[in-house]
């Protein structure tokens, strides 16, 4: 699974600063005010990531923060909501490592938005859930992997592609990040831009993602006991998404972002191997 987006120096500090104001503005939109968030900043995002030399008009930090305010005024108030423009202009007047980051930080805000609105009507875990069985959607049908990674399809085509397989599937929440995801893989594959999606959707719900593999299907009450000991452990809720892989034969591993905690049987004998050689 990717990581999160590391941010620069100045970038984790503008972040940190936009997040607040976002807050502050979205704290009380209903689903739907959210949900048309999450799109106004999605275009926006689409609008940065075709054009360089906007990422560094937006991002100069030689150039008057009104003239960065009205140049996204300029560009966006006939397309997007006043709440959208006023977190573009506001990430516009930060200091931001690369004009790349900024853009990562506007992609986050439109996840975020499209998390919120899938809490306030009371879907976000399941959006969660979704955004995992998508990804494992995607593994099973390599062929459907390839075509929406393909850079020589057209986007509309992928895109329609996308939501003849989704339709009727999962919750509109979902099937607006899938869209998003599909629209702006921004040089990624569509797998690390999936997990990075679930990645900001986790941290809406203050929880951390563990990745689990397991020769065979765990159990309900196995998952439970699993997520309650890994949270006691690391302070946090835990969401489980658990994978069946035989050829580990045994065991369990478990990653926690960068962390892996590798119990399976297959490991163990390559641990062996590795100490028998040395012999």
């Amino acid at each position: 699974m990717a990581n999160v987006t590391v941010l620069g120096g100045a970038s984790r500090q503008a972040l940190a600063s936009i997040r607040v104001e976002f807050a502050k503005l979205t704290s009380k939109l209903s689903a739907d005010a959210a949900e048309q968030l999450s799109n106004d900043l999605f275009l926006v995002l689409r609008t940065l990531t075709s054009s360089i030399a906007l990422r560094r008009a937006l991002t100069d930090n030689s150039r008057e923060s009104k003239a960065k305010s009205d140049l996204v005024a300029d560009l966006f108030a006939k397309q997007i909501s006043e709440t959208a423009i006023t977190i573009v202009a506001s990430g516009a007047k930060l200091r931001w490592s690369t004009p790349n980051e900024y853009a990562d930080a506007i992609e986050q805000l439109a996840v975020e938005a499209a998390a919120n609105a899938a809490a306030a009507d009371g879907k976000l875990a399941e959006v969660s859930e979704q955004l995992f069985d998508f990804a494992q959607v995607l593994i099973a049908n390599p062929e459907l992997r390839q075509t929406l990674n393909s850079s020589n399809e057209e986007i509309n085509r992928r895109v329609n592609l996308l939501n003849s397989v989704i339709k009727g599937v999962y919750n509109k929440y979902t099937n607006l990040l899938l869209n998003a995801v599909v629209t702006n893989l921004r040089g990624r594959n569509i797998d690390s831009t999936l997990s990075q999606f679930g990645k900001y959707v986790s941290q809406s719900e203050s929880k951390v993602i563990a990745q689990v593999t397991s020769a065979v299907k765990l159990s309900a009450t196995q998952i439970d006991k699993l997520a309650n000991s890994l949270s006691k452990q690391i302070g946090k809720k835990i969401q489980l998404n658990v994978d069946v892989d035989p050829k580990v034969l045994g065991g369990l591993s478990v990653r926690l972002d960068d962390e892996l905690i590798d119990g399976t049987v297959s490991a163990r004998l390559q641990e062996a191997g590795r100490m028998l050689s040395g012999i």
